[in-house]
């Protein structure tokens, strides 16, 4: 079985794969700080994602915390829903965000916050890179 600490260095691909194996292995999630060398970033057309921790808690069943920087006029996919409530905090660039129907104008000190199931999906619009965190859990 791989250490402790490898379980919690994963790629965007192997997200739910690697919850798989933190599932099974009984583990939850550390208290612990992760800085970005400390996480692997999977490079994609859209821009660069990064997964900081995937698993369960001690409160809640499922928890997924990461980043995106999201390239200039894309977006990582079109809007969409999942059974996770969701948080997204925009730290740099300028975009818009969809929720459940509604657009809105984002830069940095924006947030989102998107209720399971709820249509939401986000572009960047501007002409530099937009970097958001996102923060997903399901009980």
């Amino acid at each position: 079985m791989p250490a402790r600490r490898e379980l919690f260095k994963i790629g965007a691909v192997s997200a739910f794969a690697m919850a798989a194996r933190i599932h099974a292995a009984g583990l939850k999630l550390p208290s612990t700080t992760l800085g970005p060398d400390q996480t692997t970033v999977a490079h994609e057309p859209f821009g660069d994602l990064a997964i900081y921790f995937t698993g369960t808690t001690d409160q809640v069943a499922s928890m997924t915390a990461g980043s995106l920087r999201l390239k200039p006029g894309m977006s990582p996919h079109a809007p969409h829903q999942h059974p996770e409530e969701e948080f997204m905090v925009i730290t740099e660039g300028a975009g818009e965000i969809v929720v459940a129907g509604k657009t809105t104008k984002v830069s940095p000190g924006s947030m989102m916050y998107c209720a399971a199931g709820t249509l939401h999906g986000i572009a960047n619009t501007g002409n530099v890179p937009l970097l958001f965190y996102f923060y997903k859990w399901k009980v």
